[in-house]
């Protein structure tokens, strides 16, 4: 017996672990081949080639030229008159330029700590977008199994009309009931396939979807039963832990604070466009039949330039300015989006704790509502001074149940997700080790 109930325990387990690996093959497709994702990973990629065009600033600059030049003189005459040769020159010149920037008012330092920013705020935007793909692939999936549960309950509903309406038609032969009794039945029945075309028609719409964001196919049936223990995922015990892990690792509030950074930099490049700049310049070159007195000359030439801005007409100080500005501006949506932040792991929160509770009600809505209509069913079917209405209602309260519960499955399930986006905690890694 022992053997027996081990052996259920861990059949039950194995299947848990396919459903928790059937629904991770899903994320993963839609991890690695939404278009969305793929093309914000691409952007990473090419934000974080700033901080190499950036350090380029500070390295020497060097360039190798070939010139090659054809002068012709003709009508030459000297101081006496009289007339000289016309002569002709091919010069070639080839030169090697090294130039070196030496200070530019700590323009060069701002920009690299800017590309860095820069390439963080990228990393940021690529783990927001991943988590709302893998936040809108757990809606889909969860959507289509509820709407899958959905529309299975409106063909047993229809199923159970049916048989109502055969046997309504039976005991109106017999004189048990009248014909309104069985036209209340039929009337319920055309009802019940009205329902079904709208589930059918909803259902369409989560495959679409489906299909859309997880890029695979979607199935026809669901895999188990009762899918909110898919995956095993850690929550913070409390709002306040919540708000503080929020506070630490939500993208959005991430974001908003290296654009303020970011904004700062940009006024401190803007201040040192005001400084002096200095640089080194060396060149070696050589010329071939370089004029008609000289055949060759090799030249070597040393050359530091400072250069002092004094007025651009205007547009540094400007240009100061709206850097400032935009600083503010950053600053002003910083502060909003804390609180926004705030407001939506207060409401991520809120959702999780009570659509639990949803859960549970309606889970007693529906065993209750079982007995009811076993028990209404059983006394219409002997007679009883049950109502073909009582029977239609109980039947109806049934299915609102049912599918209030299914609903209430999904949202519970989705809750979850969400909470773990709000806090920055949404990660394939995260649900792999769940």
């Amino acid at each position: 017996m022992k053997i027996f109930i081990t052996f259920i325990i861990i059949s039950i387990f194995n299947f848990n672990s396919a459903f928790a690996s059937e629904f991770l093959t899903y994320l993963e497709n839609a991890y690695k081949n939404n278009p969305t994702l793929n093309a914000e990973r691409e952007n990473y990629k090419a934000i974080k080639e700033n901080i190499n065009i950036s350090r380029s600033e500070f390295l020497p600059s060097v360039s190798v030229s070939e010139t090659q030049s054809s002068q012709q003189n003709s009508n030459r005459t000297n101081q006496s008159g009289s007339a000289l040769k016309d002569t002709q020159n091919d010069t070639t010149t080839q030169s090697v330029t090294v130039d070196q920037k030496i200070f530019q008012g700590l323009q060069g330092y701002n920009s690299i700590k800017k590309s860095q920013l820069e390439s963080e705020q990228a990393a940021i935007k690529l783990k927001n977008v991943e988590q709302q793909i893998l936040l809108k692939s757990a809606i889909v999936y969860y959507d289509l199994i509820y709407k899958i549960k959905n529309k299975q309950f409106n063909l047993a509903n229809i199923d159970l009309f049916e048989r109502q309406v055969e046997t309504d038609t039976s005991r109106l032969q017999k004189g048990e009931i009248t014909l309104t009794d069985l036209a209340q039945s039929e009337s319920s029945l055309a009802g019940a396939n009205a329902q079904l075309i709208a589930a059918d028609t909803e259902l369409l719409v989560a495959k679409s979807n489906f299909e859309r964001i997880i890029r695979l196919t979607a199935p026809t049936d669901i895999a188990r039963d009762n899918f909110i223990e898919t995956v095993g995922l850690n929550f913070p015990s409390s709002l306040n832990s919540t708000l503080s892990i929020s506070e630490r690792y939500n993208p959005k509030l991430l974001l908003a604070k290296l654009d303020f950074q970011i904004s700062e930099k940009n006024v401190s490049i803007e201040k040192s466009k005001f400084s002096p700049s200095a640089s080194i310049n060396y060149t070696k070159s050589q010329s071939k039949d370089f004029s008609s007195t000289l055949d060759d000359i090799d030249q070597e030439t040393f050359k530091a330039t400072v250069t002092i801005p004094l007025f651009k007409g205007g547009e540094n100080y400007s240009s100061l300015k709206k850097s400032q500005f935009k600083k503010k501006q950053t600053n002003l949506i910083l502060q909003d989006i804390i609180n926004e932040v705030k407001t939506d792991t207060t409401n991520a929160w809120s959702t999780f704790q009570s659509s639990e509770s949803v859960l549970r009600s309606t889970q007693a809505q529906v065993e209750a509502a079982e007995i009811a209509n076993e028990g209404i069913t059983l006394e219409y079917d002997s007679g009883n001074i049950r109502t073909t209405l009582e029977v239609i209602q109980s039947r109806s309260l049934l299915l609102s149940a049912r599918i209030s519960n299914a609903k209430a499955e999904r949202d519970f399930a989705i809750s979850k997700f969400e909470l773990l986006a709000v806090i920055g905690e949404l990660t394939l890694n995260n649900l792999k080790r769940s």
